[in-house]
């Protein structure tokens, strides 16, 4: 059987973040870094031996004291149940194989260690997305891979399970921009290293029409006050143990002991019998 085609070119990534490290706009990755310190402080340990897996070492070596920094490379250099606390730092959205990532950090952490990951989801920029659509197809007649696919929540908490992580869970937070122009709109993009890195884009240059058309489009379709334009990013963040003794676990089906309406306070009710559903065969 064939390897599918890689979704993400390593170099081009790589360049790309480089060259934002020159100007850098990390203002999402300070929403994330905030996210996880705040996730972190409601959780009740104290982590010794915690690792980061990133893009942006120079930014998230300062988030978790002591942690030991490693780049987001296909094959993750860590150490079997080495840490007590992994997390994974904006850039599992870029990855090939985000379940090989999960299992690579399950595989780092001691029994009862903490996994984080926190990443753009599939709801980022849905309005440039929308926009540079429409541009295309009007000044070119089709599309091409110019913006990365981003998973989305309810697919992206089922990943953890996948991977073999206990008490998985996978929720999501908006932040909502605006921007004096397209034009800003992607300078930020290629200041936060998101620029297209995708395997299978077009290598040839884009024609200006298509970017003024799309400024046109953007501008009448997502105005914001003063002249701006809005944009929205979606954070996702995963939470997930590694397996261990004497953890919670959910309940057997049918083992409850007391009813829901006792616990409510209420009263519990029946259905008539013509109310409730016959059989179908």
């Amino acid at each position: 059987m064939n390897a599918p085609p890689p979704l993400t070119d390593r170099a081009a990534l790589s360049r790309q973040r480089r060259r934002a490290l020159r100007a850098p706009a990390l203002f999402l990755h300070e929403e994330a870094a905030a996210e996880v310190q705040q996730r972190l402080a409601e959780v009740n340990r104290v982590f010794t031996t915690p690792a980061v897996v990133t893009g942006f070492a120079e930014f998230w070596s300062g988030v978790i004291a002591g942690a030991r920094v490693l780049p987001d490379d296909p094959v993750l250099a860590l150490d079997e149940r080495a840490h007590d606390l992994v997390l994974h730092a904006m850039a599992l959205h870029w990855a090939d194989d985000p379940v090989g990532q999960l299992v690579q950090c399950l595989r780092a952490l001691r029994p009862d260690g903490l996994f984080l990951a926190i990443f753009p989801g599939g709801r980022s920029l849905s309005e440039l997305r929308a926009c540079l659509a429409e541009a295309e197809v009007e000044t070119t007649g089709g599309l091409s891979p110019r913006v990365l696919p981003m998973g989305e929540i309810r697919d992206l908490g089922g990943l953890l399970q996948r991977a073999g992580f206990a008490m998985p869970v996978a929720d999501s937070l908006r932040c909502d921009v605006s921007y004096a122009d397209v034009w800003a709109l992607m300078r930020d993009l290629r200041a936060m290293g998101e620029g297209n890195a995708l395997a299978a884009r077009h290598r040839r240059p884009v024609r200006p029409a298509l970017f003024r058309r799309l400024a046109e489009i953007y501008a009448s379709a997502y105005p914001a006050a003063d002249g701006r334009i809005r944009a929205s990013y979606e954070l996702i963040a995963l939470t997930g143990w590694a397996p261990a003794a004497g953890q919670p676990r959910p309940l057997r089906p049918g083992s409850a002991v007391a009813r829901l309406a006792e616990a409510l306070g209420t009263e519990e009710r029946h259905l008539p019998d013509t109310a409730r559903p016959r059989p179908q065969h």
